[in-house]
């Protein structure tokens, strides 16, 4: 695939994600599917296991991705994006808040014979655990300070 079918490929998944649309993924990400990120919630790995992952997301914290930037090279595709949700559903250990939230990550994404095979990703979740009220801006100030 070129790298404007894979970048298209990304956006695709990410639009699906935005609707709710998990059962796309069986088309979109391959069964042996390997997620690099520490996995922060209760899911086994494969494309199964990030079905269930969005699946409780989306449940959770119900939203869109905006996609700020995205380069493609060869067969991967990084992409600057900001998620944007309400909690308004249970996430493992903390009860729905109400809150608006915002998410800034940069995702990594591989491709191979048009599917997503592998993902890394780095996402700002201090600011997100912040937005939750599990950590405060004024407790982060007070570490900082010498």
């Amino acid at each position: 695939m070129s790298a404007e079918e894979n970048k298209a490929l990304i956006r695709r998944f990410f639009e699906e994600i935005d609707k709710g649309n998990i059962e796309v993924l069986d088309e979109l990400v391959a069964e042996n599917f390997i997620d690099h990120v520490q996995p922060s919630l209760p899911v086994p790995p494969g494309r199964e296991g990030l079905k269930m992952a969005f699946k409780m997301l989306w449940d959770a914290t119900p939203g869109y991705h905006q996609i700020e930037d995205m380069i493609a090279e060869g067969d991967k595709v990084v992409t600057r994006l900001t998620g944007h949700g309400t909690h308004t559903g249970s996430t493992p250990g903390i009860a729905p808040t109400g809150n608006e939230l915002t998410l800034s990550a940069i995702v990594i994404h591989r491709i191979a014979n048009g599917k997503i095979v592998e993902h890394w990703a780095e996402k700002d979740m201090s600011a997100f655990m912040r937005q939750l009220g599990v950590t405060s801006t004024s407790a982060q100030s007070s570490r900082a300070a010498p």
